[in-house]
């Protein structure tokens, strides 16, 4: 969907095949509003919005780069991911990860529009 004039992509909720965004996980329960959904708003500065499924692989590299999302943190009620499990990743560490080699699948049908700000459709679809 195209970008309006604003640079603002139309349609809250909706995902990047144009259709009405769906849940991402309810366990873990992801977002950044943490309702299972890859919502975004003005306060998600990180763009949670990428639908992935974890790897091995993308948490060694997320740890690397100094966001480790395998570590539990009893202290925020996180249990820490494991691969398999389906997380609402920022866009930019999806596209960061894409180039290093080791993007984790994407549900495209849960990722938000608003990745298409930080990702390419064609770079996500290859990965769904």
């Amino acid at each position: 969907m195209p970008l309006d004039t604003t640079g603002e992509i139309p349609g809250p909720n909706r995902n990047v095949l144009g259709g009405r965004l769906e849940s991402c996980s309810q366990d873990p329960m992801t977002g950044f509003t943490r309702n299972g959904c890859c919502d975004t708003g003005p306060g998600d500065v990180g763009s949670h919005t990428v639908c992935a499924v974890m790897t091995a692989e993308f948490l060694a590299h997320s740890r690397q780069r100094g966001n480790d999302l395998s570590t539990p943190r009893p202290e925020y009620g996180f249990a820490g991911l494991r691969p398999g499990d389906q997380w609402c990743l920022c866009a930019t560490r999806w596209q960061e990860a894409l180039v290093a080699g080791c993007a984790p699948r994407v549900v495209l049908k849960a990722t938000n529009m608003a990745a298409l700000l930080h990702c390419d459709l064609a770079d996500l679809t290859a990965h769904a």
